[in-house]
């Protein structure tokens, strides 16, 4: 018996993924194709319909080219395939971002007065993120560098995402960072080490930070490198140097609570060590958009980042999906946020495996908020019926800014369903309600269509 099950296992493959996760991957593409960041400002945010055509696409290409690469060693679990699947939807949605919105797109959504010269964007936003993700040696970066030296340069934002410098780039790349470091206010280094050994890419990060450290940021991202404990300090010296941070982005980053203790060494804080990178955030005090998705959290450095919330007093975003929060770090968190003097626009919190035990507590956020509140992302959940219906009851009354409610993959069954539905009619800005992924029978479907006014409802 015990041979069988041994078998079995070994038999487990993680490729093709099944049909419900491709299904999530396409809505967390969407999700990063309408979430504004460094690129959508200079290239436009697309619309939730042209992300939604866009992730279709970003996801079968993605799967085709894995797919191959899984069918060049049929023997394997998988696991490389999935790593190629990751890799390329990356890739691409950086390539969808870039392209921006179709000609269509535009025409809608921006006013017909003539637009600002290219070249004036050009002369303040300095980006080598186009193309084919690829390393960068010597040669190429002081090429690649050079409108960075020319005297009088006014480049105030640099973007080099998609790109992975090694030591010798970097060495090319640090006295040019190093003269124009006082003039930037926008940095966007996620990304920048794909492929390179550890002990390489962390002489590289350190080589940056030193090159920025004196630097009066507004905006830095530095997700995407699988930073660790090892990586939060190499960067410490551009850390420690940043007090006045409006936008912060750390996603999958791999920030466990040792890396989290180690950026609050780097960056002062009035309390001793060993306490978490939640609370070494108090310091920036600035923030206004606060991203810390796909990292290795817990419910501990939960309740720590509830204890900052108080100091993000501008805070108008904050981004907490697949932290791990469970109920516990979930229910500190949305209470400081209710009591916070911030007036919160966005609050996404997906698949942090919190019940229906957290919605009374959602619920009086979600109220303290009526005034500002114009996206909530609660998907990928156990709310249940008993959840959804506490919320719904949140939303019912008021809430003119409201745009986008998602609670999809919750396990709502139709009763659920149906008083969210209902909970959001009549709001005249209302654009979007999304429980896709629930226990919708094909009569629930039907019943909840027929109570909704929304102007999209996404179903299963």
């Amino acid at each position: 018996m015990e041979s069988s099950t041994a078998n079995r296992l070994r038999s487990i493959k993680l490729w093709p993924p099944s049909h419900k996760t491709r299904l999530l991957l396409v809505e967390r593409i969407v999700k990063s194709l309408t979430t504004p960041s460094l690129l959508s400002r200079k290239y436009g945010l697309l619309s939730k319909e042209e992300a939604e055509e866009q992730a279709k696409q970003i996801d079968s290409s993605a799967f085709e080219t894995a797919n191959q690469h899984f069918e060049k060693e049929p023997d394997s679990d998988g696991a490389s395939a999935v790593q190629v699947y990751a890799k390329e939807s990356s890739t691409l949605i950086v390539e969808a971002v870039k392209k921006g919105p179709s000609q269509k797109g535009n025409q809608e959504t921006i006013p017909e007065s003539k637009p600002e010269p290219v070249t004036k964007i050009q002369e303040t936003f300095f980006d080598i993120s186009g193309g084919a993700r690829a390393f960068i040696e010597a040669d190429e970066a002081k090429e690649l560098l050079k409108p960075l030296t020319e005297p009088g340069n006014k480049f105030t934002k640099i973007c080099f995402s998609n790109r992975s410098f090694g030591l010798d780039a970097a060495h090319v790349a640090a006295p040019i960072l190093s003269s124009i470091n006082k003039q930037l206010t926008e940095v966007d280094l996620s990304d920048f080490i794909a492929g390179r050994p550890e002990a390489e890419a962390l002489e590289v990060m350190t080589i940056f930070s030193e090159s920025l450290k004196e630097s009066d940021l507004k905006y830095l991202n530095l997700s995407n490198n699988a930073l660790g404990e090892k990586g939060v300090r190499a960067f410490g010296l551009l850390l420690a140097s940043q007090g006045n941070l409006e936008e912060l982005y750390l996603m999958n980053d791999g920030i466990s609570e040792e890396a989290a203790k180690a950026v609050c060494e780097l960056i002062p804080v009035g309390s001793e060590g060993g306490v978490t990178l939640a609370e070494a955030l108090g310091t920036c005090k600035n923030l206004k958009k606060l991203d810390l998705r796909d990292n290795m959290f817990g419910v501990e450095a939960g309740i720590a980042l509830s204890q900052s919330i108080p100091v993000f007093v501008n805070l108008t975003e904050i981004h907490l999906s697949y932290l791990n929060l469970e109920d516990e770090g979930t229910l500190v968190l949305v209470n400081a946020l209710k009591n916070s003097k911030s007036a919160l626009e966005v609050l996404e919190m997906a698949g942090n495996d919190f019940t229906y035990k957290s919605a009374p507590a959602l619920a009086s956020f979600i109220t303290s908020k009526k005034s500002t509140l114009t996206k909530l992302i609660l998907s990928e959940n156990q709310l249940k019926d008993e959840g959804a219906i506490v919320i719904a009851n949140a939303i019912k009354d008021g809430f003119d800014r409201l745009t986008e409610v998602d609670l999809s993959t919750n396990a709502i069954r139709t009763a659920g369903a149906r008083v969210l539905s209902q909970a959001v009619v009549g709001k005249s800005g209302f654009k979007l309600l999304n429980i896709n992924g629930n226990f919708l029978s094909d009569e629930g479907v039907d019943n909840v269509k027929e109570g909704s006014l929304v102007e999209r409802l996404v179903l299963d």
